[in-house]
């Protein structure tokens, strides 16, 4: 289980494809702190880490999550929001995310506002997922407060911290993040279709 508050960005290094998986490797400053088998959230999808080498560890995504997911299209040199599993210690600082991904969502506006920005996403409604205003939303694996929800898309209003830190920085109309729903709103939604 994860919170959405992402530890640090990772660099792509190396990207392998072996039949229908991809091998990705990620050089961070935590990776010296990783171990063979520990769940990490990649751009918000839980991967299992399966190498290690110095600075940097190897995860692989398989078919499925390369179809539901953005990882398919990471490109060498490209940033990645990273985040280990939550603690049972610790707060939980954004809200429950599982890291996994429900579907992908397509930028549709980036404004820049004075001192913050606005991104607005589309995604395919026909996947049964809903967002409410006010409700959590996990934006390639950060957990964010949607604002302006409506059937098929929303907007979420980013601080500066989040802008710098993490990878929305590159995000502009165009580009396809991952989104994962809130947990509780997908449990009331198949609840309410019962």
């Amino acid at each position: 289980m994860f919170t959405g508050i992402i530890e640090i960005l990772g660099k792509v290094t190396d990207l392998t494809k072996e039949n229908g998986n991809l091998h990705i490797t990620v050089e961070s400053a935590i990776a010296h702190e990783l171990k063979i088998d520990q769940s990490i959230a990649h751009n918000g999808v839980c991967l299992t880490v399966v190498a290690l080498a110095d600075g940097t560890h190897t995860v692989t995504a398989i078919e499925e999550t390369l179809s539901k997911t953005n990882l398919g299209g990471l490109k060498i040199g490209e940033p990645v929001n990273l985040e280990r599993c939550m603690q049972m210690n610790d707060r939980l600082d954004g809200h429950i995310v599982q890291g996994h991904v429900d579907q992908t969502a397509t930028c549709t506006k980036f404004t820049e506002l004075d001192g913050s920005w606005e991104y607005t996403f589309t995604y395919d409604a026909l996947a049964g997922n809903v967002t409410v205003e006010k409700g959590s939303i996990c934006v390639n694996g950060i957990s964010l407060t949607v604002v302006n929800s409506i059937a098929n898309n929303f907007s979420v209003a980013i601080i500066p911290y989040t802008y710098e830190h993490t990878n929305l920085h590159n995000v502009r109309e165009g580009s396809v993040v991952n989104l994962e729903f809130d947990i509780i709103g997908k449990y009331v939604a198949r609840l309410m279709q019962r």
